[in-house]
């Protein structure tokens, strides 16, 4: 039996989402837990794998189990094992073609930054900083340079694993609200650090520090090393995962959405 299930988690304490040996890893936790109710090893696949200090409002997964469970004794069962900084949202039977990466058909990420004079102590690991004055019309302006379908290597981490640098980046808002700033980014996929890169390098815009013009002259090189400095990951959170309609899957709200 094939089940997929939406995750929520708070990434501060996990050094990101794959399974590393000696490491707290979310795979791991929630693996530990869904084996401990399945009565059998579990080994959960998910839709994207998020670096440490990344949070997700609706990671996606899948897992394949023997045992007979209903959909409410896995999400009730499951979230009583789990830390507090896990849980699931929802659980459903899912049919085997299914795959939660590979059927995949869109990501959608979440970057937030409070932009004051002073760092924020509240919600410290939970969102970016930035203490200086940042034009946002500007990053707007710059960041239209970046939607399409590209080949984005200036914005791909180092150590990325992704065969191909060309990805559709659908989407691309930048949001504000008082000292509250967000960068919305929908694509097919994402390359390890890509969202991060491209908020690093449109707040270098912002700043005042390079022209509009400058983010489509670094996509145009493909050289990460042209590009601005990777954004920190506590403001960055996976919002959602799109898939085909006929898998029927659950539509939840990320709270994420209502900053």
């Amino acid at each position: 039996m094939r089940i997929a299930a939406g995750v929520e988690y708070d990434g501060s304490r996990f050094c990101g989402w794959q399974y590393q040996i000696g490491q707290r890893t979310v795979q791991d936790d929630l693996q530990t837990a869904l084996s401990s109710i399945a009565d059998h090893p579990v080994t959960v696949v998910t839709a994207g794998r998020t670096d440490t200090g990344v949070h997700a409002a609706c990671q996606v997964v899948h897992f394949d189990v023997r045992a007979e469970r209903t959909p409410y004794q896995w999400l009730r069962g499951t979230n009583t094992r789990l830390p507090g900084d896990i849980s699931l949202l929802w659980v459903k039977e899912i049919p085997e073609d299914f795959h939660a990466r590979f059927s995949a058909i869109s990501r959608s990420y979440r970057y937030i930054l409070l932009n004051r004079p002073t760092h924020p102590a509240l919600l410290r690991g939970k969102v970016s900083w930035n203490h200086r004055e940042i034009d946002e019309a500007a990053m707007r302006s710059a960041g239209a340079h970046l939607v399409g379908r590209q080949d984005f290597s200036s914005f791909r981490a180092a150590g990325c694993q992704a065969k191909s640098p060309v990805r559709d980046l659908r989407h691309l808002r930048i949001g504000r609200f008082a000292n509250w700033m967000w960068f919305d980014m929908v694509a097919d996929a994402f390359l390890q650090h890509m969202v991060r890169n491209i908020v690093g390098t449109l707040i270098e815009v912002g700043l005042g520090k390079r022209p509009v013009e400058w983010p489509a002259d670094v996509l145009a090189a493909r050289d990460r090393r042209l590009a601005g400095p990777t954004a920190p990951p506590d403001g960055l959170y996976l919002t959602s995962i799109g898939y085909p309609e006929r898998f029927e899957l659950p539509a939840v709200a990320a709270e994420v959405r209502y900053w």
